[in-house]
């Protein structure tokens, strides 16, 4: 229920975003063109590859390998962690040009969007992070069906992803 919610909840904003758009695609363009598509892209290979390490995890898992399933997870955090460092700096970046979530409708959708998907990213981590923290101590790695859960949710938040940097950061 929650992923599905979740869903729900980005498919009205993107609605919203594309709607407002069309409205003024001047202004939604010159923001676009603010962006650093580059690190965007960056950003989503590294997503990938977080949810590829998820995949990975479970995969050794399954398999009962619980060392691979520790540094495939380990793998996972970290490119969420990377993920998080760029998206900080990307907005100190945008903050020292002098654009905010008040500047235009484009930077509030950009600050918006891209602010509540860094939430479900550091969340994900925390997840991640705990079930870790369980199998290095011996005690979390039965539970292969909670996991199940997290990965699924990890993999929900690189699909927010992949909806998101075109939508901001490419179409014209």
């Amino acid at each position: 229920m929650l992923i599905a919610g979740d869903l729900l909840i980005f498919t009205i904003l993107f609605a919203s975003y594309v709607t407002d758009r069309a409205k003024d695609p001047a202004m939604f363009e010159s923001g676009r063109r603010a962006l650093d598509a580059g690190r965007g892209g960056v950003n989503t290979l590294v997503l990938l590859t977080s949810s590829w390490c998820v995949a990975k995890t479970l995969t050794a898992l399954r398999e009962g390998h619980r060392r691979a399933a520790e540094h495939w997870l380990t793998a996972a955090i970290g490119c969420g962690a990377a993920f998080v460092l760029s998206k900080v700096l990307e907005y100190a970046q945008q903050a020292d040009t002098g654009h905010s979530p008040a500047s235009s409708h484009f930077f509030m959708y950009y600050f918006g969007l891209t602010g509540l998907h860094l939430a479900h990213v550091v969340i994900g981590c925390v997840v991640l992070a705990v079930f870790l923290a369980k199998w290095r101590s011996g005690s979390g790695c039965a539970h292969l069906k909670a996991f199940e859960s997290a990965a699924v949710f990890w993999h929900m938040v690189d699909l927010l992803w992949i909806v998101i940097f075109p939508l901001l950061f490419l179409v014209r």
